[in-house]
């Protein structure tokens, strides 16, 4: 008896740990790299990728949801909508728009270090 209660406690354990894991309220703010890029391919949302719109892709974060990014060196933020998958390079979080990017000042380095929070969900 005292077996079969310790194996299912430790089955809740692990059941409550991947549900934390799989909520992505995780993701909800973070901080790391972001690059841009521009072209007119399709996004994984099925939208036209549009180098004009403030928009983003990012790994889990649901199609719709809007961040404000924030470039830690110079201070500067821009709100964008998440409407594609990526980017899939270690130590990056976000691949923004050329529109967002220019509007963080980032266009010239191609790359910049970036805190982003959550400020509507879809």
């Amino acid at each position: 008896m005292k077996k079969i209660a310790r194996s299912l406690a430790i089955a809740a354990t692990i059941s409550a740990s991947f549900a934390v894991v799989s909520t992505p309220a995780f993701a909800s703010a973070g901080c790391g790299g972001a690059s841009w890029y521009g072209g007119s391919s399709r996004t994984a949302s099925g939208e036209r990728m549009s180098s004009r719109n403030l928009t983003a892709a990012h790994r889990s974060l649901a199609f719709g949801t809007r961040l404000r990014v924030t470039n830690k060196h110079n201070g500067r933020s821009v709100i964008v909508r998440i409407n594609d998958r990526g980017p899939f390079i270690r130590g990056r979080v976000l691949d923004l728009s050329r529109a967002a990017a220019q509007n963080i000042g980032m266009v010239a380095s191609g790359t910049a270090s970036v805190c982003y929070e959550v400020v509507a969900s879809k």
